[in-house]
């Protein structure tokens, strides 16, 4: 790594992290991150699973009031990436090092205790996740078997033990560089598959759902819409790759942002228009949730829209499962590294990964909202809001008080930050006091 101050016309300077150096026989080559690229890493971990909860939760609220909420929520983690970026920038900049994670970051800026609540949220975001997804890959499985060899439909524990051990198998026995062709092959299918639901659905869309608005419905979707377009983890990667630009970082985080926002307006509005009121009438079974995804895959809008629905919703699923199994891998090796445990084989880990949320998922299989919901209210609320305002706020003001280089990405100030974490604690006050009425109520 190679680092080099740029002077401003006003004086100001300026630190360039030089990180992807390569010594080409006498020659030193500079080969910088593209913004395409970081965009594309972005936009990729933004579009998975989430996507599928979206239609259940913004049924309630109709198109209008959801698009709203959509971008409403969007503008808050577009701030929340570049205030993460920022303080990544940063602290890069200030250790001289070419990359760092956020749980470092977090214990650079908040100490151990701001680490261990960090660590704590990650922890609970990856396993509630993998509930989540295990538990509606398995039903797609269950229904796609059921459907297949004309049987009714098959026990929920068939389909949670099936999905894990089929693609956790996969992952288990495979190497790396198999996994990620398979991984871009499952992406290539699930954007195909997209754009082929949005070309049929669109011929389904029913005009009394396009005018029905229900804005007092709408604060209940915000949760899993946080979820949905959650691309935090990933920022530190990007400012790594990126080499400290701030410019290009921005660029990659707002375009990489607004692609998966306008897929899931559209989504959203497509999936809507697509369920008629007869539907929703015929199909009230006393569930908490209704699921407007399960009548299209049963064929309430035809058979080729349900095939390509069971299709997108399981490869979105597996495309989403296959990162999050690999982020929580990675965490248990740096918890065990620390520790100085010594696990030599692979098996303990995959174990430690797999069997829990599949445990979970068999005992729970109507657990997929619920968990995307915690997720949504408290782990993203905290790693995505409160956590990145706290690291700006300290940094900001250690580096007042030493008179050092800043690069601010967000505007504002500290209304900014204060607006972040006010919005995340109401959004955990609404979900704890909406926990105790049920409790009361029962």
């Amino acid at each position: 790594m190679v680092t080099i101050k740029t002077v401003l016309k006003d004086s100001e300077q300026v630190t360039r992290l030089l990180s992807h150096l390569a010594f080409d026989g006498k020659k030193l080559n500079h080969q910088p991150g593209s913004v395409l690229g970081s965009t594309a890493l972005i936009a990729g971990t933004t579009v998975g699973a989430g996507i599928l909860a979206l239609p259940a939760v913004t049924l309630p609220s109709g198109i209008v009031p959801s698009t709203s909420g959509l971008i409403a929520v969007w503008l808050y983690v577009l701030v929340s990436g570049l205030l993460i970026a920022e303080v990544t920038l940063n602290a890069m900049r200030t250790e001289g090092r070419p990359s760092i994670g956020l749980l470092g970051i977090v214990e650079k800026t908040l100490g151990k205790l701001g680490a261990r609540i960090a660590g704590g949220a990650y922890l609970f975001m990856h396993y509630a996740l993998l509930v989540a997804y295990i538990t509606q890959g398995g039903e797609i499985l269950v229904s796609a078997a059921a459907k297949v060899w004309g049987v009714q439909m098959l026990p929920m524990w068939m389909g949670t033990t099936t999905f894990t051990l089929l693609f956790g198998g996969i992952m288990y026995l495979g190497r790396e560089k198999f996994i990620e062709k398979l991984n871009s092959a499952f992406v290539g299918i699930v954007i195909v598959s997209f754009l082929g639901l949005l070309l049929l659905g669109g011929r389904h869309i029913q005009s009394a759902q396009l005018l029905f608005q229900d804005w007092s419905a709408l604060g209940s979707a915000i949760s899993v819409m946080s979820v949905a377009l959650f691309f935090q983890n990933v920022v530190p990667l990007v400012v790594t790759q990126l080499e400290g630009d701030a410019r290009k970082i921005r660029q990659s985080i707002f375009i990489g942002s607004v692609i998966p926002l306008i897929m899931f307006v559209a989504w959203n509005a497509v999936i809507l228009g697509s369920v008629s009121p007869d539907m929703l009438h015929g199909t009230s079974d006393g569930r908490i949730i209704f699921d407007p995804l399960q009548i299209l895959r049963a064929g309430g809008a035809g058979e080729w829209l349900a095939v390509l629905l069971s299709i997108f919703s399981e490869f979105a699923i597996v495309t989403s499962f296959i990162g999050f199994v690999y982020g929580l891998l990675d965490l248990f090796k740096d918890i065990f590294l620390l520790a100085q445990g010594k696990l030599s084989s692979r098996l303990p880990l995959y174990s430690l990964v797999l069997f829990p949320p599949m445990t979970l998922g068999t005992f729970n299989p109507s657990i997929f909202f619920t968990a995307l919901d915690y997720t949504g209210t408290f782990s993203i609320s905290v790693l995505g809001g409160i956590i990145p305002a706290l690291m700006s706020w300290k940094q900001r003001q250690q580096q007042e008080n030493s008179d050092s280089t800043n690069q601010p990405l967000v505007p504002g100030g500290k209304v900014t930050l204060i607006v972040m974490i006010g919005v995340a604690l109401a959004m955990m006050g609404r979900q704890i006091l909406s926990i105790y009425t049920k409790s009361n109520h029962q």
